[in-house]
């Protein structure tokens, strides 16, 4: 069975960044979408299925933060890595505040924004499981004392959630 590709945004104004590194990160599985403003990216979560954003900090318009929090609001289970060359500690502590997997500061090590990506993923995935999980217990409770027409109805609300 193959492997899935992880859905990761990337969002930054520098062109030629932009490129290389959807190239890099496509040669490495990845499914690539490129936007070079946060507004796009938050049009792009809106159109097709994200797991990982990819975030610089530093954009015209919509800045890596206001994309930052648009996207958690939108979709708090999309992890969000924010990677900028104009980093500070304190925006660090506040884009972790917002809801950031991880910050980091360009240039970085291409092994160390790869290993960040993979344990972000692993963590949204993880974070799936446990809401199935916890809906799963719901849905065998409902059973034990509701309608079939209960139950069902409350599998069309968790399915219509899910999307």
């Amino acid at each position: 069975m193959p492997k899935k590709k992880i859905n990761l945004l990337i969002v930054d104004d520098e062109e030629q960044f932009l490129r290389s590194m959807t190239k890099w990160l496509e040669v490495r599985d990845f499914n690539v979408i490129p936007v070079d403003r946060g507004e796009k990216a938050i049009e792009a979560a809106r159109t097709q299925p994200i797991d990982i954003a990819l975030v610089d900090l530093k954009m015209p318009g919509m800045d890596g933060e206001q994309t930052l929090q648009a996207l958690k609001k939108e979709h708090p289970c999309m992890e969000v890595v924010i990677l900028t060359g104009h980093g500070s500690v304190d925006s660090a502590v506040e884009c972790t505040k917002i809801g950031a997997w991880s910050y980091l500061q360009k240039p970085c090590e291409l092994d160390r924004l790869l290993t960040v990506l993979t344990d972000a993923y692993k963590k949204k995935v993880m974070n799936r499981m446990d809401i199935q999980e916890h809906r799963m217990n719901e849905l065998l409770e409902m059973s034990q004392y509701s309608s079939p027409k209960a139950i069902l109805e409350k599998i069309r609300e968790l399915d219509q959630d899910e999307e």
